[in-house]
């Protein structure tokens, strides 16, 4: 059910000085203030466990990269977010933040960074479309000269209903694959104004992230939600890309039978020789049990695929947006659909008397039913968000998509493995001038 709520302008307590969190935020729209306490417990569990975040607030508060900057950010509203936008606001940004995604947000998370941390917030959990938009247009008002996005939206709006504020903004932080997508595709089209840097595509990101973060959170919102025994199942996987891989790899952990299906042939051997039975979802749609779609693309799984499915087949989707499934056609398809909201499950029955279970309304499983990917994980991602809001602070970038700079990604891995007190060979001058070299050979 959509959640229906209105932009507040209440004053509420400083948080203590123990929190350095300063005053509150006066102008916020989250579901419940009064549960900032238990946000606030929760985000400070997450920041025991992003050790390298925790080291840049730390230089960010005394160095003050950000100071002058105004920061809006549109990203999962979670606990390990949080940690990222105290980091920006110790950096000295003014930080607004709005949600990615309709059920992605945490309600105590979005509460505490008003009440304890003095972020302006817009997220409420279940919000609908119009909400949703609002809040949008509610971090863009403070005219952000940097923004974060988490799916592009607040670009496209940016380059829409706010043309005028675009000239405004130094660059833009991507962090999904689906993002980048619509990014480059501005790009080519010479519809791009702003700077982007698309954090997404820097391996910090991805290689970890989208692999281990999507496979983990994806299978555990699955497991969540039913309560099924994946061992045995017939796991069917809709793209192989870094985010696929993961799942598949997380589904084989548990002993399922894993099934790909892909368009592109490089992938789809890959995930052949990766061990994976590899068809088309035409094939996969009579044996699958469980269903994920993890592709950035839409209508993976589509009408002609609804009426041969099995007789309670799951349906899931780790895209960002819910185009994946084709969840137009499931409800013509359907006689009847049942909710159960208190698991984010509705039960499609078909003409053909099969029934079909639909997870977290075909948006990020991992989020609508569980909550998203674990902080150790996500410590490296928002180290390199913020990193590269720094960088883009200092430097005047061109409008274009650029990529996340080498020396970043250094920084980030090498913090990452001193926290896992892992420590690593360097290269000897000979071994460097060797590699430099043309002219040795056998």
């Amino acid at each position: 059910m959509a959640v229906k709520s209105a932009l507040k302008s209440v004053k509420a307590k400083s948080a203590a000085a123990s929190n350095g969190a300063g005053k509150s935020n006066s102008r916020y729209d989250v579901h419940d203030i009064a549960m900032a306490e238990a946000g606030r417990q929760r985000i400070e569990w997450a920041d025991e466990q992003m050790p390298v975040l925790r080291k840049i607030r730390e230089r960010f508060a005394k160095e003050k990269p950000l100071a002058g900057q105004r920061l809006g950010a549109c990203l999962h509203i979670t606990t390990e977010t949080a940690n990222l936008l105290r980091t920006l606001k110790a950096g000295g940004a003014e930080v607004t933040c709005c949600a990615s995604n309709p059920l992605s947000t945490q309600d105590d998370v979005a509460a505490a960074l008003v009440k304890e941390y003095g972020i302006a917030s817009f997220a409420v959990r279940g919000e609908d479309r119009d909400n949703y938009y609002r809040h949008l247009r509610a971090v863009l008002e403070e005219h952000p000269t940097i923004t974060m996005d988490d799916g592009a939206d607040l670009v496209s709006l940016l380059h829409t209903e706010f043309r005028d504020h675009a000239e405004e903004v130094r660059a833009s932080m991507e962090e999904t694959t689906t993002g980048v997508i619509r990014l480059r595709a501005m790009e080519r089209d010479h519809a791009l104004r702003i700077p982007v840097v698309a954090v997404n595509d820097a391996q910090t990101k991805f290689l970890f992230d989208n692999r281990y973060g999507t496979g983990q959170s994806t299978v555990e919102a699955i497991i969540r939600a039913t309560g099924i025994l994946i061992a045995g199942s017939v796991f069917v996987v809709g793209g192989y890309g870094w985010c696929g891989r993961g799942v598949a790899s997380r589904a084989r952990g548990f002993g399922a039978n894993v099934v790909i299906t892909e368009v592109n042939p490089i992938r789809a051997l890959e995930a052949a020789l990766d061990g994976f039975q590899v068809m088309r979802m035409a094939d996969a749609a009579r044996i699958g049990d469980v269903f994920v779609t993890v592709t950035g693309d839409k209508q993976i799984i589509s009408a002609s695929h609804f009426p041969v499915m099995k007789d309670g087949a799951i349906l899931a989707n780790s895209g960002h947006f819910d185009v994946e499934i084709d969840l137009e056609a499931l409800r013509k398809l359907a006689r009847k659909v049942d909710r159960h909201p208190a698991r984010e499950v509705e039960t499609f029955h078909l003409a053909n008397g099969r029934k079909l279970y639909l997870l977290g309304q075909g948006r990020l499983v991992n989020l609508a039913c569980a909550e998203g990917h674990p902080a150790q994980v996500m410590d490296m991602s928002f180290a390199t968000q913020a990193l590269a809001a720094e960088w883009a602070a200092k430097a005047s970038l061109e409008v274009r998509v650029h990529d996340v700079p080498r020396a970043i990604e250094d920084d980030v891995a090498a913090l990452k493995l001193a926290a896992m007190g892992i420590r690593i060979d360097k290269l000897s001058t000979e071994q460097k001038r060797y590699l430099a070299s043309w002219d040795s050979g056998t």
